[in-house]
């Protein structure tokens, strides 16, 4: 365990030195070894990720090696255990941000080797290791530029990660231990850590929850956005607001739990609603503004056409609220009875 630590603790530092003048002195051997070293570390990271015991000695191993680091390289970013699973994109990174990194690597790191052309052997030389990455951005960028010219939901982009997205879920579950997820549940985080747009992760969850599932490991992966989804109420209440209804709708309709789960997003809708005199309408209020009583109002009638067991108890509830509020049938005394009022006409 101690050479593994101390492995652990030499990437650590090649990926800070990728940052520094020091590339200037590699050749195509260092690019070589230095990729080599990153790989070791993913696996490092598919084998231990579901052993709590050993992956507590690696995070504290990587722990006293960022505080080294960070007082040894300004402007430091501390390596995370989660950042090992992509190790070889993290160095790849650092270097194409280094403005001292030799022409002759960029060659190397840039070469004619295709991706669908890679072998796991392969992987380990540093040459074309950013075709893959080019692709994926050049992708991304014709599908979103197709995008801006239809109303099409979801975007081009968000489909190719929405797809990248669930295939590295099916692999956490796919890959046996237990630990799949824990593996999951980090990867989402680190999504949202680094995204920069926070309504972009919510189109990609969106796309990847509409792929058709058929194996063992494609329905664990839905299964467990799923389950994410329900535990992180801003992203829930992110998704009601900005992604078109029928795409909620066939979550609702599948899936009990997370039906009950967006019924309590509605009410909260609805509670944060406050009538605003001088327009004579409902307004949104607190974490859902931006969602309009007239939206909250398609979303209800939508609930009611996908499950008509749902509308009589909706409806008896919603009576009971207005009730509450006084029971009066004039508009802006309760939103309850005026939803009720929209809803049964």
């Amino acid at each position: 365990m101690e050479g593994v630590l101390n492995n652990l603790k030499n990437t650590a530092e090649l990926l800070a030195v990728a940052q520094t003048d020091v590339v200037k002195q590699w050749d195509k051997q260092t690019l070589d070894r230095a990729f080599q070293w990153t790989l070791y570390c993913q696996h490092l990271h598919s084998r231990f990720y579901s052993n709590k015991a050993i992956r507590t000695i690696m995070e504290r191993q990587l722990q006293a090696t960022n505080e080294s680091l960070r007082a040894t390289f300004p402007g430091y970013a501390d390596i995370a255990f989660v950042d090992l699973s992509r190790c070889q994109h993290v160095l790849l990174t650092k270097l194409l941000k280094n403005p001292a990194l030799p022409k002759a690597i960029v060659g190397i790191l840039c070469g004619s080797l295709s991706p669908m052309e890679m072998n796991d052997n392969e992987q380990q030389d540093a040459t074309g290791h950013c075709n893959q990455l080019i692709a994926c951005k050049s992708a991304c960028r014709v599908l979103r530029a197709m995008h801006r010219k239809t109303t099409a939901f979801p975007s081009g982009d968000a489909e190719v990660q929405g797809m990248m997205l669930m295939e590295r879920l099916d692999a956490a579950f796919g890959g046996g231990g237990g630990g799949g997820e824990e593996e999951a549940r980090e990867l989402l985080e680190s999504m949202l850590h680094t995204c920069e747009e926070e309504d972009n992760v919510i189109e990609v969850i969106a796309s990847a929850l509409t792929r058709n599932n058929t194996t063992t490991a494609e329905i664990a992966s839905h299964g467990f956005l799923l389950k994410w989804l329900q535990q992180n109420e801003q992203m829930l209440l992110k998704l009601c607001l900005h992604v078109p209804v029928e795409y909620i709708m066939r979550q609702v309709g599948e899936n009990m739990q997370f039906r009950a789960v967006y019924c309590d997003v509605l009410r909260r809708w609805a509670s944060d609603m406050t009538f605003d005199i001088h327009e004579g309408e409902w307004v949104p209020t607190g974490t859902m503004a931006g969602g309009s009583f007239e939206k909250l109002t398609c979303h209800f009638r939508a609930l009611f056409e996908t499950c008509p067991l749902q509308r009589e108890d909706m409806e008896t509830e919603l009576k009971a609220r207005k009730t509450s509020d006084g029971d009066f049938d004039v508009k802006g005394l309760s939103v309850w009875g005026d939803l009720l009022a929209v809803l049964t006409t």
